[in-house]
């Protein structure tokens, strides 16, 4: 979105955000991907355009829970000067973020796997001896993390999550989270998904807690084929697990610069990231602003 002549305010590992008024910004996401925090220099098609519509049905299907920061994805009500964003872009109400990404966790994989083979526990809560990798979790966890402008995100203690946002608020996330997780996956399940994992942004506007950024995407989220799901395994993913995979398989040590995906790495994200929002949405993409699939 170089030629927009909006006023530009922010550069995040995937988004663009622009200023639109003095209330609205025109949020952009593009084809970056990003994977342990490290984003890669080659770009994914169209993946800004599947974020931004999957986080668009999300926000009309959870906005009983929690209002959203949303006010249009139609071209036709972004100012001309905007550019060619069809698609990809949300004109969203200016909301103060939050500095905690809230992750939700239903089983027991990826960080949360790791951290229970060290020490029995997952995002510092204590869970049963005996889980093997993937095992779903008696019930959903909230495990905060903090969230970084650059590099990785830390993981927080309850304790120390309450220090940064207070406990009032600290409890609102963690309650919201836990009902946005659980349609979710309630959902997926209906679609043959597993949603295994998933982190939320909130914001404040007007003295109101609002969902900002994006909602249960491919990129935010763990999704697996239930009729493929096997406790003890890596499940196959619609998320970026996919990309992951393949770059610990070069030995790359999560460091920038990253290496070069290969164009068939590139063509079967993209493919994946369309099958997981035609699989959720029950909607075909190519009908989606300015897709062309």
């Amino acid at each position: 979105m170089s030629d927009s002549g909006l006023p530009h305010l922010y550069s995040g590992k995937v988004r663009e955000l622009y200023e639109v008024g003095m209330d609205a910004l025109l949020m952009v996401a593009s084809d970056r991907v990003s994977v342990f925090d490290v984003v890669l220099p080659d770009l994914i098609p169209d993946k800004g355009r599947v974020l931004t519509a999957l986080s668009n049905f999300w926000f009309e299907h959870t906005a009983d829970i929690v209002p959203n920061h949303v006010i249009s994805s139609d071209p036709t009500d972004f100012p001309e000067i905007a550019g060619d964003v069809a698609g990809r872009a949300t004109l969203v109400h200016a909301a103060r973020p939050i500095r905690l990404e809230c992750v939700v966790r239903g089983y027991v994989f990826g960080h949360g796997w790791s951290e229970y083979q060290e020490t029995g526990t997952v995002g510092g809560f204590a869970a049963p001896a005996g889980l093997k990798q993937a095992d779903k979790l008696p019930l959903p966890l909230f495990t905060p993390t903090t969230k970084a402008e650059t590099g990785h995100d830390v993981a927080l203690s309850a304790r120390e999550a309450i220090d940064l946002v207070g406990a009032q608020l600290y409890e609102e996330l963690k309650d919201l989270s836990l009902k946005l997780y659980e349609r979710g996956a309630h959902h997926a399940e209906s679609c043959g998904l597993i949603l295994a994992d998933t982190k939320f942004e909130f914001g404040e506007r007007d003295d109101e807690v609002l969902v900002i950024d994006e909602m249960m995407t491919p990129d935010s989220s763990r999704y697996w084929p239930r009729e493929k799901y096997k406790p003890g395994t890596a499940p196959p993913s619609f998320d970026k697990q996919y990309v992951r995979d393949f770059m610990d398989a070069t030995g790359w040590e999560h460091e920038p610069p990253a290496p070069n995906l290969p164009p068939d790495v590139i063509a079967n994200t993209r493919a994946k990231y369309i099958e997981a929002y035609e699989l959720i949405t029950d909607y075909a993409f190519s009908d989606w602003y300015g897709a062309d699939d």
